[in-house]
């Protein structure tokens, strides 16, 4: 059974906690439920565009599960849920997830077969569908780049897909560009679990160069790619947490809380 989603009061948003072992069973329902569904997560990027943009909040509010993607996110979720069974027995740590802890566990996934990849250049695209292979060897495992996406591209992408059918489709277009494209293209496109996995396809492929995992463990796989991508990430950094501050400030006052009845 998939987690109930739990509030993270400071941020204004709710989020699904979950181990590595409980995103491939929950992955697992959903192929079994057929339909579409998509899997998400929150980092201080997507909570901005979450109380910045109704098409991101849409999607995020209507999805089963939003995973604990940034550790900031999961920090607080902890302090907020401190006194849970989960955060005791094993740490907030253990809930902070990015799409790099759970891809390589695809293929635990109960009948999963058929996987589509969508977006990151033509050799990444290829290079990351061949590693998927090798990991899932009984499963089918194709996909298309998302460079240079456009209104051509993406009607290409969802005629394949429709042909293609996959179970689970890896977008990785970027924020907000994938959560903008299945807001927009989700009811039209074939029954499947849609992922958004940002830069994933490229950490796939090893084109990116993934964190070492005990710095995400402590919070600090941010300095990593400041070092490494500077131009890519300082706004995200320096900047972005003060506009999420000015959201979340405005947003308490323009919804106080109810006065209590006397």
């Amino acid at each position: 059974m998939i987690p109930q989603r739990q509030r993270v009061p400071v941020l204004d948003v709710d989020a699904t906690p979950m181990r590595v072992e409980e995103v491939v069973d929950a992955m697992g329902e959903l192929i079994a439920a057929g339909g579409s569904a998509t899997v998400l997560g929150h980092n201080l990027h997507s909570i901005t565009l979450f109380h910045s943009r109704p098409d991101v909040r849409a999607l995020y509010e209507n999805s089963p599960v939003v995973l604990l993607d940034g550790a900031p996110v999961a920090m607080l979720w902890g302090l907020a849920h401190r006194g849970s069974v989960q955060a005791q027995d094993e740490g907030t740590m253990a809930y902070r997830l990015g799409s790099m802890d759970w891809i390589p566990e695809l293929g635990k996934v109960k009948g999963l077969e058929r996987i589509a990849v969508v977006g990151a250049g033509r050799t990444a695209n290829t290079t990351a569908v061949a590693r998927l292979r090798a990991i899932m060897p009984d499963a089918a495992v194709d996909g298309m780049p998302g460079e240079g996406w456009d209104s051509a591209l993406e009607e290409a992408v969802v005629g394949w897909l429709r042909d293609f059918r996959p179970q689970v489709v890896l977008i990785g277009l970027g924020m907000p560009l994938q959560e903008t494209v299945l807001h927009r293209r989700l009811a039209e496109l074939p029954p499947a679990v849609y992922c958004a996995v940002g830069g994933a396809i490229e950490q796939v492929a090893g084109v990116q160069k993934l964190a070492p995992r005990w710095l995400g463990r402590l919070g600090l796989e941010w300095a990593w790619r400041l070092l490494l991508h500077p131009g890519r990430v300082a706004y995200r950094v320096f900047v972005e947490p003060w506009k999420l501050a000015g959201l979340l400030i405005r947003r308490r006052f323009n919804h106080p809380k109810p006065k209590a009845s006397k």
